[in-house]
């Protein structure tokens, strides 16, 4: 009974440590998206000038 009783606390234990990486992940993945957003015209704008110094 006792070993059920440590098999179950671990199951528990896992399925919130699955919760908890999905939520880290959900999180790093709205802050990429937020700075891509933000700085979007910026990094265009940086790959043409790059782009337009090399053709010269």
């Amino acid at each position: 009974m006792v070993a059920l009783a440590r098999l179950l606390r671990l199951r528990n234990e896992d399925g919130q440590a699955l919760i908890e990486y999905a939520l880290i992940v959900t999180l790093i993945v709205v802050v990429v998206l937020i700075v891509i957003i933000a700085m979007g015209n910026q990094v265009h704008n940086m790959y043409c000038n790059i782009s337009g110094s090399l053709a010269s």
